[in-house]
């Protein structure tokens, strides 16, 4: 999606020009980018009456915002112990190798974001895979594989 001024003003007309609207408002501007776009936090800050520097430590603070774009599809491997021990670290080379990117990159084409979880809390289906709200498990790295060419096939 293309960045617009007025989706951005559209987003703070609805919850209010002030201070303790900026979550919800960045909540918003980043569900809606897929990241928090400069241009959209110099915006908010404008319009909140508040220092650029006092918006950007709060979109750097959690872990919820971008302050990059992030692809339409959002993958995360669980390093956490029972994942790691069952082939974790596998199935993270298959991905970077099957997408051509690093563990924290996002595809040029926006199509994927790779990540890394702790833990979700799945430790009996490991190694686990997150596509989005959704868990894969018991995942091998031909298992991995397959689900990417699904995902671009569901894509195109």
């Amino acid at each position: 999606m293309e960045f617009n001024l007025q989706d951005v003003d559209s987003i703070i007309d609805h919850w209010g020009p002030k201070p303790a609207s900026l979550l919800q408002i960045l909540l918003d501007v980043n569900h809606q980018y897929r990241y928090l776009p400069q241009e959209a936090i110099q915006r908010v800050a404008q319009r909140l009456s508040m220092p650029v520097s006092q918006v950007y430590s709060v979109a750097s603070f959690f872990k919820v915002f971008s302050l990059k774009p992030r692809g339409r599809v959002i993958m995360h491997v669980c390093t956490g112990t029972a994942c790691h021990v069952k082939g974790g670290p596998r199935i993270i080379e298959r991905l970077e190798q099957d997408l051509n990117m690093k563990t924290g990159e996002t595809s040029e084409d926006l199509f994927v974001t790779l990540e890394t979880v702790n833990c979700v809390g799945a430790c009996a289906a490991a190694p686990v895979v997150m596509v989005g709200e959704v868990t894969y498990s018991e995942m091998t790295p031909s298992k991995t594989s397959l689900l990417v060419k699904e995902l671009r096939e569901k894509e195109s």
